[in-house]
């Protein structure tokens, strides 16, 4: 069995408690008494039942708060996915999106998501699905627009007809002069 893993010495348990009392975190307080626990004499065995973890879950605990000191203790953002594209090829894009497409070499009058998929792999061989490269461009401040949809078989006045006319003046109903009467 090796050897615990030792904590920092320019802390103690009871400045971790303290630091847990003032934390807005919740995680990271529980982890700050477990880490006390040990500073304590606890068994890591005690302060993984403190924290409700796990022995390795405690000592990856020790780890971070060794090299990071208490704020090594917060949960953090996992990174993600880095992005396909790089600062170049961002620019490359936004270029081609600004000068629009040549009916002529590209063979649409406007582009489409589809179309600028195709563009990053045949021009670096990266393939791009239509989620990512809308990410890109919402990212770079360009929008979707889309024209309003019209029946192609829609006659230029036939709108006028079906919209409802309304009445110029209101008046009263003669229902209602018949029913304020007092007889």
């Amino acid at each position: 069995m090796a050897a615990a893993i030792g904590l920092r010495k320019d802390f103690d348990a009871k400045a971790l408690r303290g630091l847990a009392k003032r934390s807005k975190d919740g995680p990271q307080a529980r982890r700050l008494l477990a880490l006390a626990a040990v500073y304590d004499g606890a068994a890591r065995s005690e302060a993984a039942e403190i924290g409700g973890v796990t022995l390795q879950v405690v000592r990856d605990w020790v780890l971070r708060f060794n090299a990071h000191g208490p704020e090594g203790l917060v949960d953090r953002m996992a990174p993600g996915q880095p992005s396909l594209l790089n600062d170049e090829q961002r620019a490359a894009l936004a270029r081609i999106v600004e000068e629009g497409p040549t009916p002529a070499i590209h063979g649409v009058v406007r582009w489409r998501i589809i179309d600028l998929c195709q563009w990053p792999f045949e021009t670096f061989r990266l393939s791009i699905s239509e989620t990512t490269v809308s990410r890109e461009l919402r990212k770079m401040g360009y929008r979707k627009l889309s024209a309003r949809p019209r029946h192609h078989a829609q006659a230029a006045g036939a709108i006028e007809d079906f919209k409802k006319a309304s009445r110029t003046a209101w008046r009263r109903s003669p229902a209602s002069k018949a029913s304020r009467r007092v007889t």
